[in-house]
Protein backbone atom coordinates (compact mmCIF):
# COMPACT_ATOMS: atom_id res chain seq x y z
CA UNK A 1 0.00 0.00 0.00
CA UNK A 2 1.29 3.38 -1.14
CA UNK A 3 0.42 7.13 -1.02
CA UNK A 4 0.53 8.53 -4.76
CA UNK A 5 -0.58 12.02 -5.77
CA UNK A 6 -0.67 10.90 -8.96
CA UNK A 7 -1.98 8.24 -10.68
CA UNK A 8 -3.33 7.13 -14.84
CA UNK A 9 -5.00 3.87 -14.53
CA UNK A 10 -5.03 3.21 -18.27
CA UNK A 11 -6.81 1.02 -21.16
CA UNK A 12 -9.69 -0.23 -18.82
CA UNK A 13 -13.04 -0.97 -19.03
CA UNK A 14 -14.90 1.92 -16.97
CA UNK A 15 -17.56 0.88 -15.57
CA UNK A 16 -20.12 4.40 -13.29
CA UNK A 17 -23.09 3.44 -12.52
CA UNK A 18 -24.71 6.90 -14.26
CA UNK A 19 -23.72 5.64 -18.07
CA UNK A 20 -25.73 2.76 -19.04
CA UNK A 21 -22.79 1.11 -21.00
CA UNK A 22 -19.12 0.35 -19.73
CA UNK A 23 -16.50 2.18 -21.80
CA UNK A 24 -12.95 1.87 -22.74
CA UNK A 25 -10.90 4.01 -21.66
CA UNK A 26 -8.43 5.70 -18.93
CA UNK A 27 -9.04 7.71 -15.43
CA UNK A 28 -6.93 9.89 -14.33
CA UNK A 29 -6.22 10.48 -10.44
CA UNK A 30 -4.64 13.64 -8.78
CA UNK A 31 -4.76 14.76 -5.10
CA UNK A 32 -7.01 12.40 -4.77
CA UNK A 33 -9.65 13.89 -7.04
CA UNK A 34 -10.69 12.22 -10.34
CA UNK A 35 -9.55 14.27 -12.97
CA UNK A 36 -10.39 12.86 -16.23
CA UNK A 37 -12.30 9.64 -17.69
CA UNK A 38 -11.32 9.09 -21.23
CA UNK A 39 -8.64 8.48 -23.89
CA UNK A 40 -5.73 9.93 -22.10
CA UNK A 41 -2.07 10.52 -23.34
CA UNK A 42 0.30 9.12 -20.88
CA UNK A 43 3.12 10.68 -22.50
CA UNK A 44 5.36 13.26 -20.15
CA UNK A 45 3.01 12.40 -16.96
CA UNK A 46 4.88 12.57 -14.40
CA UNK A 47 3.10 9.88 -11.84
CA UNK A 48 2.10 6.01 -11.28
CA UNK A 49 0.49 4.69 -14.51
CA UNK A 50 -1.06 1.74 -13.77
CA UNK A 51 -1.96 -0.45 -16.56
CA UNK A 52 -5.55 -2.30 -16.17
CA UNK A 53 -6.15 -3.46 -19.54
CA UNK A 54 -8.77 -6.35 -19.45
CA UNK A 55 -9.73 -5.10 -15.81
CA UNK A 56 -12.81 -3.24 -15.16
CA UNK A 57 -12.23 0.26 -13.03
CA UNK A 58 -15.24 1.18 -11.26
CA UNK A 59 -16.80 2.92 -8.07
CA UNK A 60 -15.02 1.87 -4.87
CA UNK A 61 -17.59 -0.62 -3.43
CA UNK A 62 -19.47 -0.06 -0.49
CA UNK A 63 -20.98 -2.58 2.13
CA UNK A 64 -23.20 -0.93 4.14
CA UNK A 65 -23.80 -3.91 6.25
CA UNK A 66 -20.84 -5.46 8.04
CA UNK A 67 -20.07 -6.13 11.91
CA UNK A 68 -16.70 -5.59 13.02
CA UNK A 69 -16.86 -6.85 16.41
CA UNK A 70 -15.03 -4.26 17.80
CA UNK A 71 -15.33 -3.02 20.70
CA UNK A 72 -15.97 -5.48 22.40
CA UNK A 73 -14.98 -9.43 20.34
CA UNK A 74 -11.53 -8.41 18.78
CA UNK A 75 -11.18 -12.51 19.00
CA UNK A 76 -13.77 -12.39 16.31
CA UNK A 77 -12.27 -9.60 14.08
CA UNK A 78 -11.46 -6.24 14.62
CA UNK A 79 -11.89 -2.72 12.42
CA UNK A 80 -8.45 -3.15 11.08
CA UNK A 81 -9.07 -7.37 10.07
CA UNK A 82 -12.18 -6.08 8.91
CA UNK A 83 -10.93 -3.73 6.65
CA UNK A 84 -7.98 -6.34 5.10
CA UNK A 85 -11.28 -8.56 4.48
CA UNK A 86 -13.05 -5.61 2.89
CA UNK A 87 -9.78 -4.71 1.17
CA UNK A 88 -9.41 -8.46 -0.35
CA UNK A 89 -12.81 -8.30 -1.47
CA UNK A 90 -13.16 -5.15 -3.57
CA UNK A 91 -14.83 -2.77 -0.88
CA UNK A 92 -13.30 1.09 0.28
CA UNK A 93 -15.92 1.86 2.01
CA UNK A 94 -17.61 -0.21 5.02
CA UNK A 95 -20.70 0.28 7.63
CA UNK A 96 -20.49 -1.29 10.81
CA UNK A 97 -23.44 -2.34 12.91
CA UNK A 98 -23.88 -1.18 15.96
CA UNK A 99 -24.11 -4.50 18.32
CA UNK A 100 -21.11 -4.44 19.71
CA UNK A 101 -19.67 -4.39 23.61
CA UNK A 102 -20.21 -1.46 24.44
CA UNK A 103 -22.96 -0.97 21.66
CA UNK A 104 -22.58 2.00 19.11
CA UNK A 105 -25.30 3.95 21.47
CA UNK A 106 -22.97 6.96 22.14
CA UNK A 107 -20.47 10.30 20.40
CA UNK A 108 -17.45 8.08 21.89
CA UNK A 109 -17.79 4.72 19.96
CA UNK A 110 -18.34 6.33 17.04
CA UNK A 111 -15.38 8.55 17.48
CA UNK A 112 -13.57 5.44 18.54
CA UNK A 113 -14.51 3.49 15.20
CA UNK A 114 -13.29 6.47 13.05
CA UNK A 115 -10.40 6.70 14.68
CA UNK A 116 -9.24 3.17 14.54
CA UNK A 117 -9.56 3.65 10.74
CA UNK A 118 -8.20 6.80 10.45
CA UNK A 119 -5.06 5.31 8.61
CA UNK A 120 -6.43 2.73 6.72
CA UNK A 121 -7.31 2.63 2.98
CA UNK A 122 -10.94 1.77 3.71
CA UNK A 123 -13.47 4.25 4.73
CA UNK A 124 -15.86 3.23 8.09
CA UNK A 125 -18.76 5.25 8.67
CA UNK A 126 -20.39 3.71 11.85
CA UNK A 127 -23.80 3.21 12.13
CA UNK A 128 -25.86 4.24 15.30
CA UNK A 129 -28.26 2.62 17.81
CA UNK A 130 -31.57 3.72 17.47
CA UNK A 131 -32.22 3.03 21.10
CA UNK A 132 -29.95 3.33 24.05
CA UNK A 133 -28.34 -0.19 24.67
CA UNK A 134 -30.38 -1.45 21.42
CA UNK A 135 -33.30 -2.14 24.67
CA UNK A 136 -36.07 -0.73 22.36
CA UNK A 137 -37.07 2.30 25.00
CA UNK A 138 -35.07 5.37 24.88
CA UNK A 139 -33.95 6.88 21.87
CA UNK A 140 -30.21 7.85 21.36
CA UNK A 141 -28.89 11.40 21.14
CA UNK A 142 -29.51 11.08 17.40
CA UNK A 143 -28.38 14.70 16.82
CA UNK A 144 -24.26 14.05 18.46
CA UNK A 145 -24.16 10.90 16.94
CA UNK A 146 -24.74 12.49 13.23
CA UNK A 147 -22.24 14.97 14.03
CA UNK A 148 -19.54 12.62 15.36
CA UNK A 149 -19.88 10.65 12.41
CA UNK A 150 -22.75 8.28 12.02
CA UNK A 151 -24.53 7.90 8.76
CA UNK A 152 -27.62 5.82 9.76
CA UNK A 153 -29.96 4.40 12.74
CA UNK A 154 -30.27 0.69 13.62
CA UNK A 155 -30.94 -1.91 16.47
CA UNK A 156 -29.02 -4.40 14.04
CA UNK A 157 -29.58 -8.09 15.80
CA UNK A 158 -33.05 -6.68 17.11
CA UNK A 159 -36.03 -4.85 15.42
CA UNK A 160 -37.16 -1.63 16.90
CA UNK A 161 -39.03 -2.51 19.66
CA UNK A 162 -42.76 -1.19 18.96
CA UNK A 163 -44.36 0.95 17.02
CA UNK A 164 -43.81 4.03 19.42
CA UNK A 165 -40.67 3.86 19.62
CA UNK A 166 -39.82 3.18 15.52
CA UNK A 167 -42.30 6.67 14.88
CA UNK A 168 -40.18 8.73 17.34
CA UNK A 169 -36.98 7.21 15.81
CA UNK A 170 -38.17 8.01 12.37
CA UNK A 171 -39.47 11.79 12.92
CA UNK A 172 -36.14 12.57 14.72
CA UNK A 173 -34.30 11.11 11.53
CA UNK A 174 -36.59 13.21 9.32
CA UNK A 175 -34.07 16.63 11.05
CA UNK A 176 -31.07 14.94 9.35
CA UNK A 177 -32.55 13.13 6.13
CA UNK A 178 -30.79 9.58 7.78
CA UNK A 179 -32.48 6.31 7.45
CA UNK A 180 -33.43 4.08 10.13
CA UNK A 181 -32.26 0.90 9.09
CA UNK A 182 -34.33 -2.19 10.59
CA UNK A 183 -33.91 -5.79 11.24
CA UNK A 184 -37.16 -6.88 10.52
CA UNK A 185 -38.01 -9.78 12.32
CA UNK A 186 -41.52 -10.42 14.90
CA UNK A 187 -39.09 -11.84 18.18
CA UNK A 188 -42.67 -13.71 19.50
CA UNK A 189 -42.73 -15.69 15.97
CA UNK A 190 -38.76 -16.21 15.89
CA UNK A 191 -38.73 -17.87 19.49
CA UNK A 192 -35.88 -19.93 19.79
CA UNK A 193 -36.01 -20.61 15.61
CA UNK A 194 -32.64 -21.55 13.91
CA UNK A 195 -33.69 -21.94 10.28
CA UNK A 196 -36.63 -21.30 7.84
CA UNK A 197 -39.53 -22.89 9.17
CA UNK A 198 -40.55 -25.29 6.39
CA UNK A 199 -41.12 -28.93 5.69
CA UNK A 200 -37.04 -29.02 5.86
CA UNK A 201 -37.12 -27.94 9.18
CA UNK A 202 -39.98 -30.43 9.84
CA UNK A 203 -37.64 -33.13 8.28
CA UNK A 204 -34.77 -31.97 10.54
CA UNK A 205 -36.41 -31.68 13.46
CA UNK A 206 -34.95 -28.17 14.05
CA UNK A 207 -37.36 -25.11 15.15
CA UNK A 208 -38.23 -22.48 12.29
CA UNK A 209 -38.24 -19.12 12.11
CA UNK A 210 -41.39 -18.03 9.88
CA UNK A 211 -41.44 -16.03 6.80
CA UNK A 212 -44.12 -14.46 8.61
CA UNK A 213 -41.89 -13.16 11.34
CA UNK A 214 -39.92 -10.88 8.70
CA UNK A 215 -42.98 -9.79 6.98
CA UNK A 216 -45.08 -8.88 9.52
CA UNK A 217 -42.01 -5.66 10.83
CA UNK A 218 -41.74 -5.10 7.22
CA UNK A 219 -45.26 -4.20 7.30
CA UNK A 220 -45.29 -2.21 10.14
CA UNK A 221 -42.19 0.08 9.16
CA UNK A 222 -43.30 0.59 6.21
CA UNK A 223 -46.46 2.15 7.13
CA UNK A 224 -44.86 4.55 9.72
CA UNK A 225 -42.58 5.37 7.18
CA UNK A 226 -45.40 6.52 4.79
CA UNK A 227 -47.26 8.06 8.42
CA UNK A 228 -43.94 10.50 8.68
CA UNK A 229 -42.37 10.68 5.85
CA UNK A 230 -39.02 9.30 7.12
CA UNK A 231 -36.08 7.03 5.46
CA UNK A 232 -36.64 3.06 6.07
CA UNK A 233 -33.90 0.62 5.12
CA UNK A 234 -34.92 -2.79 5.55
CA UNK A 235 -31.63 -4.84 6.12
CA UNK A 236 -31.25 -8.23 4.75
CA UNK A 237 -34.66 -9.07 3.01
CA UNK A 238 -35.27 -12.60 2.59
CA UNK A 239 -38.60 -13.09 2.00
CA UNK A 240 -40.86 -13.02 -1.15
CA UNK A 241 -43.90 -11.34 0.72
CA UNK A 242 -41.25 -8.65 2.17
CA UNK A 243 -39.96 -8.08 -1.50
CA UNK A 244 -43.98 -7.68 -2.79
CA UNK A 245 -44.58 -5.09 0.37
CA UNK A 246 -41.53 -3.13 -0.31
CA UNK A 247 -42.64 -3.03 -4.44
CA UNK A 248 -46.44 -2.00 -3.24
CA UNK A 249 -44.91 1.06 -1.31
CA UNK A 250 -42.03 2.48 -3.49
CA UNK A 251 -45.10 2.80 -6.28
CA UNK A 252 -46.85 4.42 -3.01
CA UNK A 253 -43.97 6.98 -2.86
CA UNK A 254 -42.62 5.86 0.59
CA UNK A 255 -39.05 6.35 1.22
CA UNK A 256 -38.33 2.66 1.90
CA UNK A 257 -35.32 1.15 0.04
CA UNK A 258 -33.86 -2.25 0.88
CA UNK A 259 -30.70 -5.22 0.68
CA UNK A 260 -30.17 -8.14 -0.05
CA UNK A 261 -27.10 -10.20 1.00
CA UNK A 262 -25.64 -12.99 -1.74
CA UNK A 263 -26.66 -16.31 0.31
CA UNK A 264 -30.21 -15.10 -0.10
CA UNK A 265 -29.71 -14.97 -3.70
CA UNK A 266 -27.56 -18.29 -3.91
CA UNK A 267 -28.65 -20.26 -1.34
CA UNK A 268 -31.66 -21.93 0.51
CA UNK A 269 -33.47 -24.02 3.32
CA UNK A 270 -32.64 -27.66 1.23
CA UNK A 271 -28.78 -26.67 1.61
CA UNK A 272 -28.42 -26.98 5.27
CA UNK A 273 -29.35 -30.56 5.56
CA UNK A 274 -26.03 -31.80 6.55
CA UNK A 275 -26.34 -29.65 9.80
CA UNK A 276 -23.29 -27.59 8.94
CA UNK A 277 -23.07 -24.38 11.06
CA UNK A 278 -21.58 -22.14 8.90
CA UNK A 279 -25.56 -22.36 6.75
CA UNK A 280 -26.93 -20.96 10.06
CA UNK A 281 -28.08 -16.57 9.65
CA UNK A 282 -30.58 -14.67 10.43
CA UNK A 283 -32.79 -14.32 8.35
CA UNK A 284 -32.65 -17.37 7.60
CA UNK A 285 -31.60 -19.53 4.10
CA UNK A 286 -35.52 -19.67 2.89
CA UNK A 287 -37.24 -21.09 0.22
CA UNK A 288 -36.37 -22.00 -3.20
CA UNK A 289 -39.52 -19.55 -3.96
CA UNK A 290 -38.03 -17.01 -2.10
CA UNK A 291 -34.49 -17.20 -3.71
CA UNK A 292 -36.57 -16.78 -6.67
CA UNK A 293 -37.97 -13.64 -5.41
CA UNK A 294 -34.39 -11.88 -4.42
CA UNK A 295 -33.87 -12.85 -8.16
CA UNK A 296 -36.81 -10.91 -9.81
CA UNK A 297 -36.47 -7.96 -6.69
CA UNK A 298 -33.02 -7.20 -8.11
CA UNK A 299 -34.15 -7.11 -11.51
CA UNK A 300 -36.81 -4.97 -11.44
CA UNK A 301 -34.65 -2.43 -8.73
CA UNK A 302 -37.07 -3.44 -5.63
CA UNK A 303 -34.12 -4.28 -4.56
CA UNK A 304 -31.99 -0.99 -3.82
CA UNK A 305 -28.77 -3.07 -2.45
CA UNK A 306 -26.07 -5.76 -2.04
CA UNK A 307 -24.64 -6.32 0.96
CA UNK A 308 -23.12 -8.82 2.70
CA UNK A 309 -24.00 -8.80 6.89
CA UNK A 310 -20.48 -9.70 7.15
CA UNK A 311 -20.69 -11.54 10.89
CA UNK A 312 -17.34 -13.04 12.42
CA UNK A 313 -17.72 -15.83 14.62
CA UNK A 314 -14.94 -17.85 16.28
CA UNK A 315 -13.91 -20.94 15.69
CA UNK A 316 -14.27 -22.49 19.21
CA UNK A 317 -18.17 -20.92 18.99
CA UNK A 318 -19.62 -21.82 15.49
CA UNK A 319 -17.76 -25.35 15.20
CA UNK A 320 -20.89 -27.02 17.52
CA UNK A 321 -24.32 -28.55 16.90
CA UNK A 322 -26.34 -26.33 14.65
CA UNK A 323 -28.77 -25.83 17.09
CA UNK A 324 -26.70 -23.89 19.55
CA UNK A 325 -24.16 -22.28 16.72
CA UNK A 326 -24.72 -18.50 16.34
CA UNK A 327 -26.23 -16.77 13.95
CA UNK A 328 -23.94 -15.37 10.75
CA UNK A 329 -21.44 -15.94 8.29
CA UNK A 330 -18.26 -13.42 6.50
CA UNK A 331 -19.34 -12.13 3.40
CA UNK A 332 -16.74 -9.36 2.47
CA UNK A 333 -14.35 -11.46 0.59
CA UNK A 334 -16.77 -13.84 -1.71
CA UNK A 335 -19.64 -11.10 -1.80
CA UNK A 336 -18.11 -10.28 -5.88
CA UNK A 337 -17.62 -13.27 -7.09
CA UNK A 338 -21.12 -14.43 -6.32
CA UNK A 339 -22.71 -11.09 -7.43
CA UNK A 340 -20.48 -11.55 -11.15
CA UNK A 341 -21.03 -15.28 -10.92
CA UNK A 342 -25.22 -15.57 -10.19
CA UNK A 343 -26.28 -12.38 -11.16
CA UNK A 344 -24.40 -10.89 -13.79
CA UNK A 345 -23.20 -14.14 -15.96
CA UNK A 346 -26.45 -15.61 -15.83
CA UNK A 347 -28.14 -12.66 -17.22
CA UNK A 348 -29.93 -11.22 -14.17
CA UNK A 349 -28.08 -8.28 -13.99
CA UNK A 350 -25.93 -6.24 -15.95
CA UNK A 351 -22.48 -5.33 -14.94
CA UNK A 352 -22.99 -1.96 -14.74
CA UNK A 353 -26.75 -2.64 -12.42
CA UNK A 354 -24.97 -4.99 -10.43
CA UNK A 355 -22.56 -2.29 -9.40
CA UNK A 356 -24.57 0.17 -8.96
CA UNK A 357 -26.74 -2.39 -6.26
CA UNK A 358 -22.42 -1.98 -4.44
CA UNK A 359 -21.99 1.34 -4.70
CA UNK A 360 -24.18 4.55 -6.22
CA UNK A 361 -27.31 2.93 -4.27
CA UNK A 362 -25.96 2.49 -0.86
CA UNK A 363 -23.99 6.14 -1.40
CA UNK A 364 -27.59 7.84 -1.93
CA UNK A 365 -29.22 6.31 0.68
CA UNK A 366 -26.69 7.12 3.23
CA UNK A 367 -26.21 10.46 1.86
CA UNK A 368 -21.95 9.04 1.10
CA UNK A 369 -19.90 11.61 -1.52
CA UNK A 370 -18.81 8.54 -3.49
CA UNK A 371 -20.42 5.64 -5.74
CA UNK A 372 -19.87 6.89 -8.91
CA UNK A 373 -16.72 8.53 -11.28
CA UNK A 374 -17.68 12.10 -11.89
CA UNK A 375 -14.71 14.50 -12.72
CA UNK A 376 -13.40 16.70 -9.46
CA UNK A 377 -15.59 14.07 -7.28
CA UNK A 378 -13.24 12.46 -4.29
CA UNK A 379 -11.64 9.38 -6.30
CA UNK A 380 -12.76 5.94 -4.43
CA UNK A 381 -11.65 3.26 -7.09
CA UNK A 382 -12.01 -0.54 -7.26
CA UNK A 383 -10.24 -2.49 -10.24
CA UNK A 384 -10.88 -6.23 -10.47
CA UNK A 385 -10.94 -8.59 -13.14
CA UNK A 386 -14.26 -10.04 -14.46
CA UNK A 387 -13.05 -12.93 -16.40
CA UNK A 388 -10.87 -14.44 -13.54
CA UNK A 389 -11.72 -17.67 -11.63
CA UNK A 390 -10.35 -18.62 -8.38
CA UNK A 391 -11.76 -21.01 -5.55
CA UNK A 392 -12.70 -20.41 -1.93
CA UNK A 393 -10.11 -21.46 0.65
CA UNK A 394 -11.40 -20.52 4.00
CA UNK A 395 -7.71 -20.72 5.67
CA UNK A 396 -6.51 -17.89 3.29
CA UNK A 397 -9.34 -15.39 4.13
CA UNK A 398 -7.77 -12.24 5.59
CA UNK A 399 -10.93 -11.91 8.17
CA UNK A 400 -10.40 -13.20 11.42
CA UNK A 401 -13.05 -15.71 11.58
CA UNK A 402 -13.33 -18.66 8.86
CA UNK A 403 -17.06 -18.95 8.88
CA UNK A 404 -18.34 -19.45 5.44
CA UNK A 405 -20.30 -21.77 3.72
CA UNK A 406 -18.68 -21.23 0.37
CA UNK A 407 -15.67 -23.44 1.31
CA UNK A 408 -14.05 -24.71 -1.93
CA UNK A 409 -16.43 -22.72 -4.55
CA UNK A 410 -15.48 -21.61 -7.40
CA UNK A 411 -15.64 -17.64 -7.59
CA UNK A 412 -15.75 -15.05 -10.66
CA UNK A 413 -13.73 -12.22 -10.86
CA UNK A 414 -10.67 -11.65 -9.18
CA UNK A 415 -9.63 -8.29 -7.19
CA UNK A 416 -6.78 -6.64 -9.18
CA UNK A 417 -6.39 -2.98 -6.88
CA UNK A 418 -8.16 -0.58 -4.72
CA UNK A 419 -7.54 3.50 -4.81
CA UNK A 420 -9.07 5.21 -2.05
CA UNK A 421 -8.03 8.16 0.36
CA UNK A 422 -5.16 8.54 -1.80
CA UNK A 423 -3.69 5.76 -1.29
CA UNK A 424 -3.13 2.68 -3.76
CA UNK A 425 -3.28 -0.86 -3.24
CA UNK A 426 -2.42 -4.10 -5.07
CA UNK A 427 -4.44 -7.56 -4.48
CA UNK A 428 -0.74 -9.30 -4.96
CA UNK A 429 1.46 -7.48 -2.99
CA UNK A 430 2.63 -9.47 -0.43
CA UNK A 431 2.00 -6.47 2.64
CA UNK A 432 -1.70 -6.75 1.30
Amino acid sequence: MQRENKLLFKNGTVVDPERKDPQQGDVLVEDGKITSIGNIDADGFDGLVVDVTDKIVCPGLIDMHVHLREPGREDEETVETGAAAAMAGGFTSVCPMPNTDPCADSSEVIHYLKNRAKDLLVDVYPIAAVTKGRAGEQLTEMGDLVKTGAVAFSDDGDPVATAEVMRRAMEYSLMFDVPIIEHCEDKSLAKKGVMNESAVSTRLGLPGIPGLSEDIIVSRDILIAEFTGAKLHIAHISTARSVALVREAKKRGVRVTCEVMPHHFVLNDETISAYAPDYKMNPPLRTQADVEAMLEGLKDGTIDVIATDHAPHSVEEKEVEFLYAPFGIVGLETALGLVLKYLVEPGVLTLSQAIAKMTREPANILNLDRGTLKKAATASLTIFDSRATWEVDKARLKSKSKNTPFHGWEMQGSVFGLYNKGMWWLADREDG
